[in-house]
């Protein structure tokens, strides 16, 4: 059983920053991509930043500047730091990590359970 805990959300003023955390415990072999996903409400899931065990790294254009992705791979941890926050910015943010649980074995796309984060005066 792998388990992504995410923490870090809550609200803030625009302009304003926050970080996000998740750590992954579990069965774990290696983590090859952990990131950041969000829905904000009547949209789709899409893509804030991930980074591969290497550091590299792809984030969506919209937080390019604003945002910044880091790992600390021991601690099977990924933040999200985000800067210069917009009330675009307003959505669930999910941590995803796509990870083997065995070193021969298949590779999982785990989820969190997802951190509110609020952008508003």
């Amino acid at each position: 059983q792998v388990q992504l805990v995410e923490s870090g959300g809550g609200l803030v003023q625009p302009g304003g920053s926050l970080r996000l955390s998740c750590t992954a415990s579990g069965r774990i072999f290696s983590i090859n991509v952990m990131g950041w996903y969000r829905q904000a409400p009547g949209k789709q899931r899409e893509l804030v930043a991930v980074m591969t065990s290497g550091g590299t790294t792809n984030s969506a254009d919209s937080v390019k500047g604003r945002f910044s992705i880091s790992r600390d791979n021991a601690k099977n941890t990924v933040y999200l730091q985000m800067n210069s926050l917009k009330s675009e910015d307003t959505a669930v943010y999910y941590c995803n990590a796509i990870l083997k649980r065995v070193a021969d074995g298949p590779s999982y796309n785990y989820w969190g359970q997802g951190t509110q984060v609020t952008v508003s005066s």
